[in-house]
């Protein structure tokens, strides 16, 4: 205890309580206490007062309520559902209708006439805080109740008592048993805390870690309209952000990631009239389009809210979640809770999996992965809580949301489908800590999944989480990571998809050897950049599927550089201090005629791979605009946001002319090689290259060896045919191919420039990857499951 108020205290105000005094006052109400009186000013915490477990206790003894509680839980089965919900039921009625001890009901009486200030209008929220709540190996996530918008005294007595019976709800009895409390051990505090107008404001919830994968040098921050329990029940999709620690304390742009969340909800206070009528105390409200169609917070807010994360994290030693809102009356962050992350800061020296699927089906429905687990079974669709007893083990349970009543049937489930909810929503945080796949957000999960269907969940893939028709196999392999050893190459790894890198960063590695864009311009994009910049001028389909993916942006041209850069950020912020080589946009006209309007301004080739491609396409009139973007997008990602690991690579550059004019025309970009230490890389995988290595070296840092294109165009085979007679002469290993590789090592061993791989080869054939290490190649690049055993054997030879 923190010595600054008595053990016999009923109500103590926040400033007196620290982190010392969970037993007294919860993991709430301490948490508190502890940022008022320790953080800096500029951290902002509304004040309140706390009852103390020793009150509760006194509740409990005043007309013998603990022992006839007590007789009700003796001989309770929590795995019967329905026996669970009646005592509950009984135990929540004896408990309300409960009077105050005399000297508990002055004291509160007291406190809130101090709090108030003689307002009779003033705002509380009431919320439980459990002394065995929000510890570091246990998060209740919601396990008692809070009340919003509660005015005047008789009120907030009211409510107290509604906070005590919330100990005992079917889910906290049975959360209790599933965690090993004691039910007599748990005692409840409530904490009376001024209401922040985020009603007619923003709120949300903040992790100081990536919930899915782990990485710690982000913070997660989540927003939507209004009060934060829609975003906290999962009511809403919000709004989501990453802000990068280290670029933050720089003073750089530090949001590396932004998703737009739908938000078709807020809740809001309810009017006096509308509470006398409903006795309601806040209501929910359709967003209007034009506010879900931007983001609800600014980049300011953002970055400030990352600022108080920073602090709360320092003070507190510990990855934290945090609740805060934005007061839409005076227009201020602040902080609401905070508490100990208890999910992937305590996975410590666990034994971690990967999991990859070895098929693909039809993908019946989408939306946000938590976790990075693949579940299967049976749909169990589950309206209500009245339906829970159909829900089976092993059964996937589909659901419009979860709330915490939930509890005791989710465990159950193979795996979790709701129709709303962002990742941090009640649903997301229970999965997370019973170690199931959930996918939230989906839409119309309950309308598209039928009763019993067979289906596979798979949260393996990405930000993105798929329902998949029928059971597909899933491969299940042992993550290692720690120290690797020795080695005279540099080990790097191919990443393609940013909402991976948090994840594949944290296997051994010294950097990326090739980092694509083609995939955040099909996936993050979609659209074919011509249509970006024809803008408004484009036919009115076009138009309308341009205005969709660029909502929340200030323009269709700023969502596309928006996007390449968030996408290149997100790699490079993964992977920092290291350096990632950003190869740039690699697509054949065939593969652009796949964007969205594509068709309309790509070339029909008869071969695509030797056509308008690489550095030709950048330094022509009619793909020069469009070019701009990309140099626009990693321009901002070095500089801006202070990204300086990321070196840029250019693919396909046929003759040394080409070569000069692309330097060019990335240095009139502003990407300027020796500038800012911008490195500028080539890929070597045409013959040319390699034969006049000494000329094209002229123009750049160093060569990235494209082993597959490099072999199909001097063996003359088209890799991407389905003849299995040609597949089997396909070979980086054939000597003529080796031949050119072996001049390319050379000459940039005699410049003393950089020398890397990043085809296939190297991953298919140790054999190949031993060759290169003893020619002096100065990094292998490699696909991330294949950079332990590669490593390994290079070791062990």
């Amino acid at each position: 205890m923190s010595m600054l108020f008595k053990p016999t205290d009923l109500v103590v105000p926040f400033e007196n309580l620290r982190m010392s005094d969970v037993e007294s006052v919860g993991g709430k109400n301490a948490s508190l206490g502890e940022m008022i009186s320790h953080l800096p000013d500029g951290v902002k915490v509304p004040t309140g007062f706390a009852t103390t477990a020793h009150a509760f206790r006194q509740f409990l003894k005043f007309g013998n309520l603990a022992e006839r509680i007590n007789a009700k839980l003796q001989t309770l089965d929590t795995e019967d559902v329905r026996a669970l919900a009646q005592a509950g039921a009984e135990i929540r009625a004896m408990v309300e209708a409960q009077p105050f001890p005399g000297e508990l009901e002055s004291g509160i009486r007291q406190a809130f006439a101090t709090l108030s200030e003689g307002n009779p209008l003033a705002s509380f929220a009431v919320r439980s805080s459990a002394t065995a709540e929000d510890l570091p190996d246990a998060s209740f996530a919601g396990q008692q109740e809070t009340f919003l918008n509660v005015i005047g005294i008789e009120e907030v007595l009211h409510k107290i008592r509604e906070v005590f019976a919330s100990l005992y709800n079917d889910r906290a009895i049975s959360y209790r048993v599933h965690k090993g409390f004691a039910h007599e051990h748990v005692a409840l505090s409530a904490g009376i805390q001024r209401m922040v107008r985020s009603d007619v404001g923003a709120a949300g919830v903040m992790f100081t870690i990536d919930t899915e994968s782990g990485f710690s040098d982000v913070v997660f921050i989540t927003a939507s309209y209004g009060l934060g329990e829609t975003v906290v029940q999962g009511a809403v999709n919000p709004d989501e952000f990453y802000v990068h620690k280290p670029m933050l304390r720089a003073g750089k742009r530090a949001i590396i990631r932004r998703n737009l969340g739908s938000k078709l909800l807020q809740m809001e206070f309810t009017t006096a009239q509308e509470k006398a009528r409903n006795g309601k105390l806040v209501k929910t409200t359709d967003v209007p389009t034009e506010m879900r169609n931007r983001y609800s917070l600014t980049d300011a807010d953002v970055e400030q809210l990352a600022r108080y994360a920073l602090v709360i994290e320092s003070h507190y030693g510990r990855p934290m979640d945090i609740e805060w809102g934005k007061d839409g009356v005076d227009g201020q962050l602040y902080i609401l809770q905070a508490r100990p992350e208890t999910v992937k800061s305590q996975v410590g020296n666990q034994v971690e999996h990967r999991y990859k699927l070895k098929g693909k089906g039809a993908v019946l429905v989408e939306g946000r992965a938590i976790g990075q687990k693949i579940g299967t079974g049976p749909v169990r669709i589950v309206h209500n809580t009245s339906e829970m007893d159909k829900v089976q083990p092993g059964d996937v349970l589909v659901t419009d949301m979860t709330d915490p009543n939930w509890e005791p049937v989710m465990k159950r489930a193979a795996a979790i489908v709701t129709n709303r909810g962002g990742r941090t929503c009640h649903a997301a945080i229970i999965a997370r800590e019973l170690g199931i796949p959930a996918v939230v957000g989906c839409g119309d999960a309950t309308d598209r999944l039928k009763e019993g269907m067979l289906v596979t969940v798979s949260c393996a893939e990405g930000d993105t989480g798929f329902i998949y028709d029928g059971l597909l196999e899933t491969e299940v392999s042992e993550v290692q990571r720690g120290t690797m050893p020795d080695i005279p190459v540099k080990i790097m790894m191919n990443v393609g998809n940013p909402q991976l890198a948090f994840d594949f960063c944290q296997l051994p590695n010294q950097g990326v050897g090739l980092a694509r864009l083609e995939f955040i311009i099909n996936n993050n994009i979609g659209v074919h950049p011509k249509a970006i910049l024809d803008y408004p001028n484009i036919d009115a389909d076009l138009k309308k599927a341009v205005e969709s993916v660029a909502r929340g942006h200030a323009s269709p041209r700023a969502f596309y550089v928006d996007r390449v850069a968030e996408g290149v950020a997100t790699i490079a912020a993964a992977f920092w201090p290291k350096p990632v080589i950003v190869r740039l946009s690699d697509f054949k006209s065939n593969e652009y005629r796949k964007l969205i309007g594509g068709s309309r301004y790509e070339p029909e080739e008869e071969n695509p791979m030797l056509g308008f491609r690489g550095a030709a396409r950048y330094i022509s009139e009619e793909f020069g605009e469009a070019f701009g973007m990309e140099c626009e997008a990693i321009k901002r990602v070095r500089n801006d946001m202070g990204l300086g690991n990321v070196q840029v690579m250019v693919p396909f550059v046929r003759t040394v002319e080409q070569a000069r004019r692309v330097v060019e025309l990335l240095a009139h970009h502003g990407l300027r090689r020796g500038d800012n230490e911008l490195k500028l890389v080539m890929m070597c995988e045409i013959p040319s290259n390699a034969l006049l290595a000494d000329d094209f070296l002229e123009y750049f840092d160093g060569f990235s060896i494209g082993s597959n294109d490099l072999t199909q165009l001097t063996l003359g085979l088209d890799r991407d045919s389905g003849l299995a007679l040609l597949a089997a002469d396909f070979d980086e290993r054939d000597p003529a191919v080796k031949s050119l590789i072996k001049m390319a090592i050379g000459a940039c061993r005699k410049r003393n420039k950089y020398v890397g791989i990043c085809g296939q080869g190297p991953s298919d054939h140790p054999d190949f990857a031993l060759w290169l290490k003893e020619e002096g190649i100065s990094s292998i690049s490699l696909n991330p499951d294949s950079v332990i055993a590669t490593w390994q054997q290079l070791a062990q030879a």
